[in-house]
Protein backbone atom coordinates (compact mmCIF):
# COMPACT_ATOMS: atom_id res chain seq x y z
CA UNK A 1 0.00 0.00 0.00
CA UNK A 2 1.33 3.91 -0.66
CA UNK A 3 -0.37 7.00 1.29
CA UNK A 4 -2.91 8.25 -0.47
CA UNK A 5 -3.60 11.87 0.57
CA UNK A 6 -6.63 12.96 -1.90
CA UNK A 7 -8.47 10.97 -4.72
CA UNK A 8 -11.67 11.66 -6.76
CA UNK A 9 -13.06 10.48 -9.88
CA UNK A 10 -9.88 12.44 -12.00
CA UNK A 11 -7.34 12.52 -9.68
CA UNK A 12 -4.98 10.91 -6.88
CA UNK A 13 -2.17 12.49 -4.74
CA UNK A 14 -0.09 10.18 -2.84
CA UNK A 15 2.63 10.65 -0.35
CA UNK A 16 5.64 8.49 -2.80
CA UNK A 17 8.04 7.20 0.19
CA UNK A 18 11.76 7.46 -0.48
CA UNK A 19 13.52 4.97 -2.46
CA UNK A 20 10.34 3.56 -4.57
CA UNK A 21 10.37 4.69 -8.09
CA UNK A 22 7.62 6.67 -9.90
CA UNK A 23 7.47 4.36 -13.00
CA UNK A 24 8.95 0.90 -13.58
CA UNK A 25 12.56 1.02 -14.64
CA UNK A 26 14.46 -1.76 -17.36
CA UNK A 27 14.49 -4.79 -16.04
CA UNK A 28 11.83 -7.51 -13.97
CA UNK A 29 13.65 -5.89 -10.44
CA UNK A 30 12.25 -2.52 -11.42
CA UNK A 31 8.38 -2.85 -11.73
CA UNK A 32 7.53 -2.14 -8.59
CA UNK A 33 6.97 1.59 -8.52
CA UNK A 34 3.98 4.01 -7.37
CA UNK A 35 1.95 4.11 -10.59
CA UNK A 36 1.73 -0.16 -10.39
CA UNK A 37 0.49 0.39 -6.72
CA UNK A 38 -2.11 3.08 -7.57
CA UNK A 39 -2.78 1.30 -10.54
CA UNK A 40 -3.92 -1.89 -8.00
CA UNK A 41 -6.63 0.28 -6.46
CA UNK A 42 -7.46 2.24 -9.62
CA UNK A 43 -7.13 0.90 -12.30
CA UNK A 44 -7.36 3.77 -14.59
CA UNK A 45 -4.40 5.80 -13.15
CA UNK A 46 -2.03 7.08 -15.41
CA UNK A 47 1.64 9.29 -14.20
CA UNK A 48 1.23 12.85 -14.82
CA UNK A 49 4.87 14.20 -13.64
CA UNK A 50 7.84 12.04 -11.54
CA UNK A 51 10.05 12.55 -8.69
CA UNK A 52 13.19 11.13 -8.35
CA UNK A 53 13.43 7.48 -6.59
CA UNK A 54 15.28 8.76 -4.09
CA UNK A 55 12.44 12.10 -3.02
CA UNK A 56 9.92 11.53 -1.07
CA UNK A 57 6.55 13.17 -1.60
CA UNK A 58 3.51 14.35 -3.26
CA UNK A 59 3.19 12.88 -6.54
CA UNK A 60 -0.02 13.04 -8.66
CA UNK A 61 -1.44 11.03 -11.16
CA UNK A 62 -4.24 11.11 -13.10
CA UNK A 63 -7.52 9.02 -13.81
CA UNK A 64 -8.16 8.71 -17.28
CA UNK A 65 -6.78 10.08 -20.51
CA UNK A 66 -8.47 13.36 -20.82
CA UNK A 67 -7.44 14.17 -16.51
CA UNK A 68 -4.31 13.01 -17.74
CA UNK A 69 -3.98 15.68 -20.86
CA UNK A 70 -5.50 18.07 -18.99
CA UNK A 71 -3.09 17.66 -15.60
CA UNK A 72 0.17 17.33 -17.93
CA UNK A 73 -0.89 21.18 -19.87
CA UNK A 74 -0.88 22.18 -16.11
CA UNK A 75 2.25 21.12 -15.34
CA UNK A 76 3.57 22.75 -18.48
CA UNK A 77 2.14 25.78 -18.34
CA UNK A 78 3.45 26.24 -15.36
CA UNK A 79 0.15 26.48 -13.23
CA UNK A 80 1.36 23.90 -10.41
CA UNK A 81 3.28 25.45 -7.55
CA UNK A 82 5.36 23.03 -5.97
CA UNK A 83 7.31 23.17 -3.08
CA UNK A 84 10.18 20.75 -1.45
CA UNK A 85 12.00 21.21 1.72
CA UNK A 86 15.42 20.38 1.99
CA UNK A 87 17.81 19.77 4.77
CA UNK A 88 21.03 21.56 2.96
CA UNK A 89 24.96 21.06 4.03
CA UNK A 90 26.11 24.26 5.46
CA UNK A 91 24.44 27.91 5.62
CA UNK A 92 23.43 29.86 2.34
CA UNK A 93 23.96 32.85 2.05
CA UNK A 94 21.05 35.62 1.70
CA UNK A 95 21.31 37.46 -1.67
CA UNK A 96 19.16 40.00 -3.11
CA UNK A 97 16.37 38.60 -5.76
CA UNK A 98 13.94 39.79 -8.20
CA UNK A 99 11.15 37.86 -6.26
CA UNK A 100 10.97 39.65 -2.76
CA UNK A 101 11.91 36.73 0.06
CA UNK A 102 13.14 34.25 -2.17
CA UNK A 103 16.80 34.15 -3.70
CA UNK A 104 17.41 32.65 -7.32
CA UNK A 105 19.51 29.75 -8.65
CA UNK A 106 19.25 30.54 -12.00
CA UNK A 107 21.89 27.82 -13.58
CA UNK A 108 20.80 25.76 -16.94
CA UNK A 109 21.57 21.81 -16.83
CA UNK A 110 22.73 19.72 -18.96
CA UNK A 111 22.87 15.51 -18.73
CA UNK A 112 25.95 14.17 -18.04
CA UNK A 113 26.46 12.11 -21.12
CA UNK A 114 29.31 9.66 -20.40
CA UNK A 115 27.89 10.16 -16.98
CA UNK A 116 24.27 9.48 -16.98
CA UNK A 117 21.89 9.75 -14.81
CA UNK A 118 24.25 12.77 -13.67
CA UNK A 119 23.34 16.06 -14.59
CA UNK A 120 25.58 19.11 -14.60
CA UNK A 121 25.45 22.71 -15.15
CA UNK A 122 26.62 23.91 -18.73
CA UNK A 123 25.79 26.95 -20.30
CA UNK A 124 24.49 24.80 -23.24
CA UNK A 125 22.03 23.69 -20.94
CA UNK A 126 18.32 24.05 -20.42
CA UNK A 127 17.30 27.68 -18.70
CA UNK A 128 16.57 26.28 -14.88
CA UNK A 129 15.40 28.30 -12.27
CA UNK A 130 15.38 27.47 -8.26
CA UNK A 131 13.57 29.54 -5.27
CA UNK A 132 15.01 28.78 -2.21
CA UNK A 133 14.29 30.64 1.51
CA UNK A 134 15.84 29.21 4.92
CA UNK A 135 13.44 28.09 7.29
CA UNK A 136 15.56 26.85 10.36
CA UNK A 137 19.01 26.95 11.32
CA UNK A 138 20.30 24.84 14.39
CA UNK A 139 22.81 25.82 16.53
CA UNK A 140 25.41 23.97 14.87
CA UNK A 141 25.93 25.85 11.27
CA UNK A 142 26.81 22.05 9.55
CA UNK A 143 22.98 22.00 7.93
CA UNK A 144 20.56 24.49 7.24
CA UNK A 145 16.45 23.67 6.55
CA UNK A 146 15.24 25.34 2.97
CA UNK A 147 11.74 26.02 1.69
CA UNK A 148 12.76 25.32 -2.46
CA UNK A 149 10.59 26.33 -5.07
CA UNK A 150 11.01 25.07 -8.84
CA UNK A 151 9.76 26.82 -12.05
CA UNK A 152 11.03 24.55 -14.08
CA UNK A 153 11.08 20.76 -13.84
CA UNK A 154 14.45 19.71 -14.85
CA UNK A 155 15.67 16.16 -14.00
CA UNK A 156 17.80 16.25 -10.38
CA UNK A 157 17.21 20.60 -10.98
CA UNK A 158 16.98 20.91 -7.38
CA UNK A 159 20.21 18.50 -6.45
CA UNK A 160 22.44 20.11 -9.17
CA UNK A 161 20.88 23.35 -8.27
CA UNK A 162 21.90 23.45 -4.59
CA UNK A 163 25.14 21.38 -5.18
CA UNK A 164 26.20 24.33 -7.80
CA UNK A 165 26.14 27.03 -4.77
CA UNK A 166 27.83 24.79 -2.21
CA UNK A 167 25.23 23.71 -0.57
CA UNK A 168 24.76 20.28 -1.66
CA UNK A 169 21.23 18.37 -0.34
CA UNK A 170 22.21 15.87 2.99
CA UNK A 171 22.18 12.10 2.09
CA UNK A 172 22.23 12.57 -1.78
CA UNK A 173 24.34 9.76 -2.93
CA UNK A 174 25.43 11.79 -6.12
CA UNK A 175 25.45 15.16 -6.26
CA UNK A 176 26.32 14.62 -1.67
CA UNK A 177 29.71 16.33 0.01
CA UNK A 178 31.85 13.71 1.69
CA UNK A 179 31.75 16.41 4.68
CA UNK A 180 28.23 17.23 4.58
CA UNK A 181 26.89 15.55 7.74
CA UNK A 182 25.33 11.47 7.71
CA UNK A 183 21.61 11.03 6.62
CA UNK A 184 20.21 7.70 6.33
CA UNK A 185 18.42 8.90 2.81
CA UNK A 186 18.27 11.99 0.57
CA UNK A 187 16.35 14.72 2.84
CA UNK A 188 14.66 16.25 -0.04
CA UNK A 189 10.87 16.21 0.58
CA UNK A 190 8.28 17.30 -2.02
CA UNK A 191 5.93 19.11 0.38
CA UNK A 192 3.49 21.26 -0.75
CA UNK A 193 1.35 21.41 -3.96
CA UNK A 194 -1.31 23.49 -5.04
CA UNK A 195 -2.83 22.83 -8.87
CA UNK A 196 -6.31 23.64 -10.72
CA UNK A 197 -8.47 20.51 -10.53
CA UNK A 198 -8.79 18.87 -14.27
CA UNK A 199 -12.11 20.11 -14.88
CA UNK A 200 -13.89 22.48 -11.86
CA UNK A 201 -10.18 24.01 -12.23
CA UNK A 202 -10.53 24.62 -8.31
CA UNK A 203 -7.65 25.52 -6.17
CA UNK A 204 -6.49 21.03 -4.66
CA UNK A 205 -3.59 22.56 -2.11
CA UNK A 206 -2.29 19.40 -0.33
CA UNK A 207 0.53 19.10 2.49
CA UNK A 208 2.52 15.82 2.96
CA UNK A 209 3.40 14.80 6.22
CA UNK A 210 7.43 14.43 6.52
CA UNK A 211 9.29 10.91 6.75
CA UNK A 212 10.24 9.36 9.84
CA UNK A 213 14.03 9.63 8.46
CA UNK A 214 14.04 13.29 8.84
CA UNK A 215 13.87 12.64 12.46
CA UNK A 216 17.09 10.82 12.04
CA UNK A 217 19.54 13.10 11.60
CA UNK A 218 23.59 12.89 13.01
CA UNK A 219 24.55 15.81 15.18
Amino acid sequence: MIPILHVDDHLVVVNKPAGLLSVPGRGPDKQDCVWHRVQNQYADALVVHRLDQATSGLLVLARGIEAQRRLSRAFAQRLVDKRYLAWVMGMPAEVSAATPGWNRIDLPILPDWPNRPLQIISPDGRPCLTLWRRLEHQVSPDRTLLELQPHTGRSHQLRVHLQAIGHPILGDGLYGSPAAPTSPALQLHAWRLTLPHPFDERAVSLEAPLPLHWGQLSP
